[in-house]
């Protein structure tokens, strides 16, 4: 029943986003997040931008980063090897260059550093939250959109991610 529940989840969500896909503006935003998504590169740019530009969040910057550093080994070298869940399968030609990933399509990366990066940099910068959710959620969308991950491996990575953060957050606080 589950299973049937999460396969029926993913294709409504992926029949959302292909009204979408043939929109040249569009594919660009989200072939961008999601290749700016790969190895956190996204986040690990929004804490040295940061901390350029206040030398006092230099140490939310590291934390960031070292917490980014963990939550990727254990994501993708630990989680993903639990399930090892098959890809959107998608023959056919990208509008864009995409890096193809080689791990399991369970939990998203991306939207688990995405998650993780959000609850550190709202931690620091409340005011900014809006700003850090909005870029969360674009590059997280931004799997389904360019057909590497099924909707609920993105909504698992987000959860994880999320729960990664707050546990960082707990054991490495910034004051």
């Amino acid at each position: 029943m589950l299973p049937e529940l999460i396969r029926r989840f993913d294709q409504s969500v992926d029949g959302t986003f292909e009204q979408f896909r043939s929109h040249v503006p569009i594919n660009r935003v989200f072939y961008i997040a999601s290749e700016l998504g790969n190895w956190s590169l996204v986040w690990h740019l929004t804490g040295v931008t940061r901390a350029a530009i206040n030398g006092d969040r230099t140490k939310a910057a590291l934390r960031l980063s070292a917490v980014l550093g963990i939550e990727s080994l254990l994501v993708n070298q630990g989680i993903k090897r639990l399930f090892k869940r098959e890809r959107p399968v998608y023959v056919g030609d990208r509008p864009h260059k995409l890096r193809r990933p080689v791990t399991s399509s369970f939990p998203s990366g991306h939207a688990s550093a995405a998650a993780c990066a959000v609850v550190l940099l709202i931690d620091d910068q409340p005011e900014l939250a809006p700003l850090f959710l909005a870029m969360a959620a674009v590059v997280a969308a931004s799997r389904i959109h360019v057909r590497v991950h099924h909707a609920s491996d993105v909504v698992g990575g987000a959860v994880i991610g999320a729960a990664l953060g707050l546990i960082a957050r707990r054991i490495a606080p910034l004051r």
